[in-house]
């Protein structure tokens, strides 16, 4: 199967410092396979996942795309030949590789878990920072097109002060920002304004330390599936 990922891109990244350990990467993939990717964005099996008043407030859609640990691709034949592509190199060795060189993080035998979002009208991310048992998270985004005015653009934070952002980057297909994890890396996505008509649309990749469990699809869990409407 011929990749759609240009490793390149990640190896040769740049790694900031402030406010803390993360990179801006773009240009992921050829103009047609971006095309492909913003067209065909999955739509089915997805859960709502909201939660209110506690460390961090959230709301969006989300769907499982590699369950941790696993090559396996979950509800594969619901899936196009582009994101089918795309989670085979999600899964290869090379993918670890690149980011492992532009983390200087030994990715190559951590636990890993891939979800897709959909961020509807209101939706949003409060301000954290990621759980202690995650190391990188490499976010994806899948959007044609977008107006920042919108909201729904990820927003690297000086604090845990919502409007201490140090950097923006939109929900583009072909952009992508890696996070390393520390008790300061704070980042939050603005709240999707309440009339915009397309989604936001983005997926984690996200590498665990050793042992943990999937916060996002934890043991048991049993909430139910649907399709998220087609804009």
């Amino acid at each position: 199967m011929q990749p759609i990922l240009d490793l390149s891109a990640l190896k040769h990244g740049a790694l900031k410092n402030d406010p803390y350990a993360w990179a801006e990467i773009s240009n992921l993939y050829s103009a047609q396979d971006a095309a492909a990717l913003a067209a065909t964005y999955p739509h089915d099996h997805f859960k709502t996942v909201t939660g209110y008043g506690g460390e961090k407030n959230y709301d969006y859609e989300a769907r499982a795309l590699l369950p941790m640990g696993s090559e396996a691709i979950a509800y594969e034949s619901e899936l196009s030949d582009a994101w089918r592509r795309l989670a085979r190199d999600l899964c290869s060795a090379a993918y670890r590789e690149a980011l492992s060189t532009l983390t200087d993080l030994d990715l190559r035998q951590a636990p890993m878990e891939v979800n897709v979002f959909h961020y509807g009208p209101g939706a949003s991310l409060g301000a954290h920072p990621d759980l202690p048992d995650k190391r990188v998270t490499h976010i994806l985004y899948f959007n044609e097109s977008w107006d920042r005015a919108h909201g729904g653009c990820l927003n690297i934070l000086r604090s845990k002060d919502p409007a201490d952002v140090a950097a923006l980057v939109e929900p583009l297909v072909g952009n992508s920002a890696v996070l390393v994890r520390s008790n300061n890396s704070w980042h939050a996505v603005s709240s999707v304004v309440p009339d915009q008509r397309i989604s936001r649309r983005s997926m984690t990749v996200t590498f665990y330390q050793t042992g943990s469990e999937s916060s996002m699809w934890p043991p048991g869990d049993t909430t139910p599936l649907h399709s998220y409407p087609r804009d």
